[in-house]
């Protein structure tokens, strides 16, 4: 919003540095396709396509050159949706579509990644059995309300198991690259000092006459932070400003 990047316009580096912001490129639908191993998920993201067009063209069933605007965003809610365990009535309320219509497309998703609800169904599976779910890392996160009898809290739960792997495994890999940063810099002595995490972003308050030499090895920590074979990408910004950068 107009508002939210006047806020982002008040954040200013020291004197004498620039704001550096790197951001993770969507990094919990890259986790996705590499815990699902769905073959057209992997196969967007290691040819470097637009995953939401690719999606689009996939659902809609026409070739990428004639999706529409229209056709990305809505294949972009239901690329983010699923990630949350999102319902027919879930989609048509957030894209103004009919039920059916939203049911649809999801249908039409799951057909063309088979891989993501095998990876969904094996998920929930394992979390009823074990009444935990794990990131790639091995953290846990325990779900009680998994096998409740009650539905509303026992979908709750399933949603949790679903989401839990994908943004917890995507939360290690940005505290994982914010210690090998750290580390960096204090073996380099650099005067660039890791200011902040928001959500899939770090920012820097970035010494001028150090830029060209620590943005590439920031970005590589970044990258390499939890191996994996979906490729991983850093998209990063400088500004007199937060909203510059970013």
């Amino acid at each position: 919003s107009e508002e939210g990047r006047e806020i982002r316009r008040a954040f200013i580096p020291k004197e004498g540095y620039t704001l550096l912001a790197c951001d993770y490129s969507q990094i919990e639908l890259r986790i996705m396709a590499e815990l699902s191993g769905d073959a057209g998920l992997r196969e967007a993201f290691i040819h470097g396509e637009d995953i939401h067009t690719a999606t689009a063209a996939r659902v809609f069933g026409v070739d990428k050159a004639d999706v529409t605007r229209e056709m990305r965003s809505k294949a972009k809610m239901v690329n983010f949706g699923i990630i949350y365990g999102i319902s027919a009535f879930g989609l048509s309320q957030r894209l103004g579509i009919p039920r059916k219509e939203a049911a649809k497309i999801i249908e039409q998703y799951r057909a063309n990644y088979p891989g993501v609800q095998d990876y969904l169904d094996s998920t929930i599976e394992f979390a009823q059995k074990n009444e935990f779910v794990e990131t790639i890392t091995g953290r846990r996160r325990y779900i009680r309300d998994i096998n409740a009898r009650n539905q509303m809290v026992r979908s709750g739960a399933e949603r949790n198991a679903i989401n839990a792997p994908i943004q917890g495994t995507a939360a290690d890999m940005i505290k994982i690259a914010m210690i090998a940063i750290q580390k960096l810099l204090e073996e380099r002595n650099a005067k660039t000092k890791l200011l902040l995490q928001v959500h899939d972003e770090l920012v820097f308050d970035l010494a001028l006459d150090e830029a060209a030499e620590l943005i590439p090895l920031i970005e590589e920590r970044m990258k390499s932070a939890i191996p994996m074979e979906i490729p991983i990408l850093v998209e990063s910004g400088t500004g007199t400003n937060w909203l510059e950068a970013h």
